[in-house]
């Protein structure tokens, strides 16, 4: 299955961080990343906070990161959106999946799917069980919702890493849309907010590349228009980990915000030196020398 072809002219992208934390070095990659191919296409951009899972969320992230995009001059166009305000829209997806049969509960537990499930390329595959039982029900215990998965080769042309192949009902299988604890899932969330922001074009971390067939095979589904996608490289510290809240990774430092700056375009493959002394001036002379076929593939290893 290949992904469709774009109806949408217009650019629009996103960047959509979930307040989990501040912002770091690879957070910053992903949202001048996102900003410069948007506004090199004479496109719109958009900020976009994935709050959908309260206990992993950091009080006052969502502020913080605001401000630094802000301190970058990462000026988005429009309102913020919040993911945690639009929990109709989800519902509104899987009721229209229920209604057309692409949908069943699962009552097994994690203990249960990873004794007879097989590893796969993001977790463990599910084995099915639920699927082969659509009567069964397990008393007093919410199920989730998985999304049955038919298609076997996923792939799609990736605007930095090209041809991009999975075989998504052998290395992922039926994924959950709504988890057991009533939270919404990230894969169905979205998709679904890409569509209703009509984005075009997403350009983010290549730590998303796996889930990106999902997301295709979902918005078919749904019948949503398709997207254009481009996986940056990730940023590691020197044990190969990507920089993240769980390998400690240090805040941004506003104090030497130019720098950094100019140390993530470095990494997307602009050419140097980079001139301009403040942050505007720094974009604006990076939009006009954007190239996205110059970005590296590879993982890069930060100091930062």
């Amino acid at each position: 299955m290949e992904q469709n072809i774009i109806v949408n002219n217009q650019y629009i992208g996103r960047f959509a961080p979930s307040p989990t934390g501040r912002l770091h070095i690879g957070s910053l990659l992903c949202a001048v990343g996102s900003f410069l191919d948007a506004r090199a296409n004479n496109g719109k951009w958009l900020v976009r906070i994935e709050d959908l899972d309260p206990p992993r969320e950091e009080i006052g992230a969502t502020d913080d990161i605001l401000r630094t995009l802000h301190a970058f001059a990462l000026h988005w166009d429009g309102e913020v959106v919040y993911q945690s305000k639009r929990h109709h829209l989800y519902r509104e997806a899987l009721d229209y999946l229920l209604e057309k049969g692409e949908v069943y509960p699962c009552f097994c537990s994690r203990k249960t799917i990873k004794e007879n499930g097989i590893i796969g390329i993001d977790g463990m595959v599910y084995n099915g069980n639920c699927r082969k039982q659509s009567n069964f029900q397990s008393a007093g215990k919410n199920p989730a919702y998985r999304l049955y998965v038919d298609a076997d080769e996923i792939s799609f042309n990736d605007s930095i890493i090209g041809c991009y192949k999975q075989n998504i009902k052998n290395e992922v299988g039926d994924f959950i849309l709504l988890r057991a604890d009533g939270l919404w899932a990230y894969q169905l969330a979205v998709v679904v907010d890409d569509a209703m922001q009509k984005v075009n074009h997403i350009v983010r971390g290549q730590d998303l590349l796996v889930s990106t067939p999902r997301q295709i095979y979902l918005a078919k589904r749904l019948h949503y228009p398709a997207i254009q996608y481009a996986h940056l490289p990730l940023l590691t510290n020197r044990q190969g980990q990507k920089w993240s809240k769980q390998t400690l990774a240090p805040h941004l430092d506003l104090n030497h915000k130019e720098d950094l700056l100019r140390q993530v375009l470095i990494y997307l493959g602009l050419p140097q030196p980079i001139p301009a002394d403040s942050c505007e001036n720094i974009l604006r002379w990076a939009v006009a020398n954007w190239n996205i076929k110059q970005v590296p593939v590879n993982s890069i290893i930060s100091e930062n």
